[in-house]
């Protein structure tokens, strides 16, 4: 499967144009936001979610922001994942996610 990355937006399409998977990170300021995945039913169950939060945490750190998370799906990957730092949606350090319930 081919990613498109499109500024605050990771997505791929099938052949017919149609989406099936996206994961949004609108930012402000130094922080951007995972605020939406999407995965097809078709594609359910294959990691391609997994892929998406993990590409964009990586767009996210190489672009220089701080990831933060308010899509549930994201917030659970990242606190699997805790390679990644993670702070709350407005930059303070005092809402960094706790990644010991991991």
């Amino acid at each position: 499967m081919e990613f498109i990355t499109d500024n605050e937006r990771i997505y791929a399409a099938d052949g017919d144009g149609k989406l099936v998977a996206e994961v949004t990170f609108p930012t402000k300021g130094c922080v951007a936001t995972i605020d939406h995945t999407f995965v097809d039913d078709s594609l359910r169950g294959q990691g391609v979610a997994a892929e998406l939060v993990r590409l964009a945490a990586d767009k996210i750190l190489a672009d220089g922001k701080m990831i933060a998370a308010t899509c549930p799906y994201a917030v659970a990957w990242l606190l699997r994942h805790p390679e990644y730092p993670v702070v709350g949606s407005d930059g303070s350090a005092a809402c960094r996610l706790d990644l010991s319930q991991r």
